[in-house]
């Protein structure tokens, strides 16, 4: 067959063609073809607009023009996309964010990569080959997020890897699936604040006393159901571009054992039996006038096994969340029984179980899932080998949505954020992907000559976890054995290695010294707690080279300088200073 080319021989050989009736996102996608092809080609690639005239091959057709190849468009859902080569061109459909996705796919077909948003891999090939491709590819979720800096104060890299969660996505370039309330909402509906001292009634009956702090809601008061209702059918009205609203539990215990409220709990053999029995009611009253929108809820702590007899709406989406779990081995595979959950007769179930059990009664299931240490965002995560089977598991569960909680510092972290963050995003589109190819391309690019080093560095890591059984939690202490001198000895020679490796590369060996900050705070922490050594020249060089490469918080609730206070004064965190791990309040840099 002859070969067709984008560009050969000092020219280029393909236009670039879109309707001239193309959407703001149709006209985007297009134009980040052409700066692509530009890029890798070093020539400039004519982009044209069609009107009804027909196509004269051969060109690249983005959009709804690609019909007049032939291409059927308009049965592509909004994340999809469509590659087909037809005759010597090529068509790239989809739907609104899909027909974004298509040219990011295509451009990694023809080599890009795009690994973070400061560090993209385009190949320089003045002879560029286009490639016959017959293929139409659509997510497993349908809600893909997670909070890393690389997505969040990136908006557009989020979009190549087709992230569509709450990161501020204009439509321009495909909007995303929007939030009008986050999570933890009961406080915000009814806030024991305003509502307390004249209803009482309205909050959480605990141990015979209603209680005004850390409380939840009554979920069986009809008052507090029909204040619900009205306040959730003000904030849509507020914000019509918003397809979820959660209505959930606010973050502690307390919920509401009045008679009312634990009959039905005990009937359903779990605390969200109330709980879906009131989102329910709450989801049918708001239906009528807003047909579209989904109300959220979460499978949380005390709510987190599901229900034996009531079943979500259909306009309800239920997120389960793994807070308890074990992170260094897989759901399906974990034997740590310490991290059940209690059910209201007192009976126990681990996270696979309740998963499985959602599965079978909830048409719209979402996944609140957690991929750092939270308590010291720069500690060695070993969750490495569980991050695609766990995804599959989800998808194998019927779950539609995933938030992978990350660290959510503004100013990133270390323990290899950036490959996590890549793979994770990979895996949110297909569970199935060669995750192993994904990773071995980052590796060797973003670290060059350090690569094979990073990548023994995350095998001894991993293998200690495993192959010790040692489990790890979200929000544990540096003093875990895969942490240990013994295991930073081994570590820190793997990364003497490989900044030996990189030394005559700037770029690489400033990404291999911010990866080894990871070893460096452990090993401060650790020194401080259980040795009762603190060398104030590490400790300020430390910080000095956190602050250098742009690093903002090390624990997720509280300033960098709260942690230095907590490490020099011997305190595990800096939370322990507050009644509340929040009162330090959000992040400001």
């Amino acid at each position: 067959m002859e070969k067709r080319w984008i560009h050969y021989k000092g020219r280029p050989r393909i236009t670039i063609v879109t309707s001239a009736d193309a959407s703001e996102q149709e006209k985007y996608a297009s134009q980040e073809l052409k700066n692509y092809l530009e890029l890798m080609t070093s020539a400039v690639i004519p982009l044209k607009t069609i009107g009804n005239e027909s196509i004269q091959e051969p060109v690249i057709a983005v959009g709804k023009v690609a019909a007049k190849l032939g291409v059927q468009t308009d049965k592509l859902g909004i994340d999809d996309f469509s590659l087909q080569s037809i005759g010597n061109s090529l068509a790239i459909a989809g739907g609104k964010r899909g027909v974004i996705y298509g040219v990011y796919e295509f451009l990694e077909k023809l080599g890009c990569r795009f690994f973070t948003p400061l560090c993209e891999k385009v190949p320089s090939m003045p002879d560029l080959e286009l490639p016959v491709l017959n293929e139409t590819q659509s997510p497993v979720l349908e809600y893909r997020y997670h909070n890393y800096k690389d997505f969040t104060g990136y908006p557009r890299f989020a979009v190549k890897s087709r992230i569509n969660g709450p990161v501020p996505i204009k439509e321009k370039f495909g909007g995303n699936m929007s939030y009008v309330w986050f999570v933890h909402t009961f406080e915000r509906i009814i806030s024991p604040e305003d509502w307390f001292d004249a209803h009482p009634e309205y909050f959480s009956m605990v141990n015979g006393k209603r209680i005004r702090e850390r409380t939840q809601l009554c979920l069986t008061n009809p008052d507090v159901l029909d204040i619900t209702i009205k306040k959730v059918k003000e904030a849509l009205r507020e914000h019509p571009e918003c397809r979820l609203i959660s209505v959930s539990q606010n973050d502690w215990g307390n919920n509401c054992e009045c008679p009312e409220c634990k009959k039905i709990d005990e009937k359903e053999g779990s605390s969200a039996g109330s709980l879906i029995h009131f989102v329910n009611k709450v989801a049918e009253a708001v239906e009528p006038e807003f047909p579209h929108v989904i109300i959220d809820t979460l499978a949380y702590q005390y709510t987190r096994p599901a229900p034996k007899y009531v079943r979500p709406r259909r306009n309800v989406c239920v997120r389960l969340c793994s807070i308890e779990s074990c992170f260094a081995h897989s759901f399906e595979t974990c034997d740590d029984k310490t991290r059940q959950v209690k059910r209201p007769d007192g009976s126990t179930s681990d996270f696979i179980h309740d998963l499985r059990d959602w599965a079978k009664v909830c048409d719209r299931l979402y996944i609140w899932d957690y991929t750092t240490c939270f308590a010291h965002y720069p500690a060695p995560f070993p969750n490495w080998n569980v991050l695609q089977p766990n995804m599959q598991a989800f998808a194998k569960n019927n779950v539609k949505g995933v938030f992978e909680q990350a660290c959510g510092a503004k100013g990133g972290s270390v323990d290899l954020n950036e490959l996590r963050a890549y793979l994770t995003a990979k895996l949110l589109w297909n569970p199935d992907c060669d995750l192993e190819r994904h990773k071995s391309e980052f590796l060797d690019f973003y670290y060059g000559a350090a690569a094979d080093h990073i990548r023994e560095y995350l095998q001894v890591l991993t293998d200690k976890a495993e192959k010790d059984n040692i489990h790890v939690g979200f929000n544990d202490q540096t003093d875990k054995e895969y942490l240990a001198d013994d295991m930073l000895d081994i570590y820190d020679s793997i990364f003497d290695r490989a900044e030996q490796a990189v030394l005559g590369d700037p770029i690489r060996a400033v990404r291999v010294a911010k990866a080894r900050l990871s070893i460096r705070w452990v090993r401060l922490k650790n020194n401080a707690m259980l040795k009762g050594i603190k060398n104030p020249k590490e400790i300020n060089k430390f910080f000095e080279d956190w602050r250098a490469h742009g690093l903002t918080r090390i624990d997720e609730w509280v300033s960098p300088e709260t942690t230095h206070r907590a490490l020099i004064e011997g305190r595990w965190r800096g939370t322990e200073y507050y009644k509340n791990w929040w009162e330090e309040g959000p992040e400001e840099l």
